[in-house]
């Protein structure tokens, strides 16, 4: 069930995702573990690399990262070589940056603690709070879609039934998985900050920490929605990891296999089509909604009409579901 599960995340990576009471997640890549130190460590892997090693990360992860992490490159350029104690190279950079937002800023090139560079003249509290609001605003745009489209689109019918119902459910959804976003990358920068402030240092393993308990936003979103967010991040930890292996010599050449993710893919679409066909009980319902809409199978009006027995070679009755 977990390797169809998987194979199906990386087949429909935008794919909308209902159940059948119209509650919606977002399905996207990655694999599964349930227990919240996993999906902790899968958030501090990207959100340390977003700081650090931006360049492990793919392209359109990066950017996405970079929009809802609300900092601009000067300031994440100056904080990442505070981290690795070496010369600034830009901070007059940072002040014209925090100049064109308002703050007249002077930095100390040979600061310690980094949280003037991260939040200028706020307070580290200040800053949190002002962040939060800041990124619940840019949230809100990113899940509209997810929550609103399969309403109007997929379950458009039930829409005009019980339209405050269905409405309703979407706009709480959207209201709390934003919440979730924003409060992560909030709680991300305000622990950094409480680290560097107690130990009055910065470096790596301060960085790490502090991004690891940011996870625990995730508490803020449904069950459901926990599973599909913490398989997504560890699938691009993962895939950060093995570059940063890689630019450091450390990954053998065996690994190194170009197109890979075609591999893969090519393998999970397999798969799927198989327990798809052969095997639909491993599916949950939600999934299996998915990919009978997209495959154009009709809903079954009456189960019985939908499936047929036959007995094996021993006797046992199998359930064989028909496609189209």
């Amino acid at each position: 069930m977990v390797i169809s599960s998987l194979c199906a995340f990386h087949l429909h990576r935008f794919l909308l995702l209902f159940s059948d009471n119209g509650q919606y997640i977002m399905l996207i890549p990655s694999t599964l573990n349930e227990q919240s130190t996993e999906k902790n460590r899968e958030h501090f892997d990207h959100r340390s690399a977003y700081i650090l090693n931006q360049d492990s990360l793919p392209s359109s992860y990066k950017s996405f990262l970079n929009k809802h992490g609300g900092k601009d490159h000067s300031i994440l350029q100056g904080l990442k070589e505070v981290v690795n104690h070496t010369a600034f190279t830009n901070l007059a950079g940072i002040e014209k940056y925090y100049k064109s937002v308002g703050v007249d800023l002077k930095l100390d090139p040979n600061m310690k603690v980094p949280c003037s560079i991260v939040h200028g003249n706020q307070s580290c509290t200040g800053h949190f709070i002002s962040f939060l609001l800041q990124a619940y605003g840019r949230a809100v745009p990113v899940y509209v879609p997810v929550y609103l489209v399969p309403a109007l689109v997929v379950h458009r019918q039930d829409l005009m039934k019980r339209p405050y119902t269905i409405l309703g459910k979407s706009l709480l959804g959207t209201a709390r998985s934003s919440l979730f976003l924003s409060m992560y990358c909030a709680s991300a920068w305000a622990w950094t900050c409480f680290l560097f402030r107690t130990f009055e240092k910065c470096n790596t393993p301060l960085v790490v920490l502090g991004t690891f308990p940011a996870g625990l936003a995730l508490t803020i979103e449904k069950k459901s929605r926990r599973t599909e967010i913490s398989l997504y991040c560890l699938a691009r930890a993962i895939e950060s990891f093995f570059t940063c292996m890689t630019d450091a010599g450390l990954c053998p050449p065996i690994l190194q296999i170009k197109r890979a993710d075609v591999v893969v893919f090519s393998m999970a679409t397999s798969i799927i089509m198989h327990c798809y066909a052969q095997e639909r009980e491993v599916f949950r319902s939600k999934y299996l909604n998915v990919l009978d809409w997209v495959f154009g199978v009709p809903l079954p009006a009456d189960d019985d009409e939908n499936k047929k027995y036959s007995a094996s070679s021993d006797g046992v009755k199998k359930e064989i579901f028909y496609i189209g």
